[in-house]
């Protein structure tokens, strides 16, 4: 070869491993999007202190053994399902938890952090409310799956859920080798197989940010009889909320 080719090569090569570094520091930066939390009513907040961060939870307090714990999308204010919810679920005691650097909340997000704040909250909630439903969207649902794994959680909802984090970023980049790079993998797989208490997975049949076959790995992946799968005709990935068969389905899921 002349050495100018030797030369191209090089560049290539160095070129690329930089772009791996920049997408292994700034990682996280691609898969978490904080929002600012639009509900911001006294009433409406509860602030969990746990270890290195203050977490702001968005609730609906309702007297009684019945609660919701809501885990949101990787873009979402999960503070706008206040009011639908409230409505939807009247007898049900409401948590939906701002991740850390979401809503207020204080430190950074990372799988590890999500899934240790997760445990706190459903540990503060569960004295007052022993029927707690679990509920988890996109990437979410990686959060609500293993949570409901290790504790008593009464019910378990997946909006749009994904067999593991890690497949939909190699889809998403296959010319990165993400399997090396990648620290969050949320291996919901792991946990299906845990799963004891009735579950729901729902799934928008236009998704595209959650291949339906990667949703469907991981239905599969549930002990026979414990989860069934319901398919939101004619929505996405974003507006499934959008739909009364969302809510409607929730609501069935629950009785």
């Amino acid at each position: 070869m002349k050495p100018s080719i030797y030369i191209a090569l090089g560049v290539l090569v160095i070129a690329y491993a930089g772009i791996c570094l920049a997408v292994f520091i700034f990682q996280r930066s691609l898969i978490y999007y904080p929002q600012p939390r639009k509900v911001t009513a006294p009433e409406s907040t509860m602030m969990l202190p746990v270890p290195g961060a203050e977490l702001v939870v968005t609730v609906r307090a309702h007297a009684g053994p019945k609660a919701i714990i809501y885990f949101g999308g990787n873009g979402e204010d999960v503070s706008l399902n206040l009011e639908s919810f409230s409505k939807a679920f009247p007898e049900h005691a409401l948590f939906f938890q701002h991740y850390r650097g979401y809503g207020g909340s204080t430190g950074a997000p990372s799988e590890q952090a999500n899934h240790s704040d997760a445990v706190a909250l459903f540990r503060k909630v569960y004295p007052e409310h022993p029927e707690i439903a679990i509920i988890g969207r996109s990437l979410g649902t990686g959060v609500a799956i293993r949570l409901a794994s290790e504790t008593a959680a009464s019910r378990l909802i997946l909006v749009t859920p994904y067999d593991s984090l890690e497949e939909v970023a190699v889809a998403a980049y296959p010319y990165l080798p993400v399997k090396l790079l990648l620290l969050d993998r949320y291996e919901s797989w792991r946990y299906a197989p845990l799963i004891k208490v009735p579950t729901t997975v729902i799934a928008a049949q236009n998704d595209e940010v959650i291949p339906r076959a990667s949703t469907e790995r991981l239905f599969a992946r549930f002990a026979p009889r414990v989860a069934s799968m319901v398919v939101i005709e004619g929505v996405g990935h974003n507006d499934i909320g959008a739909r009364n068969e969302y809510l409607e389905t929730i609501q069935a899921a629950l009785q």
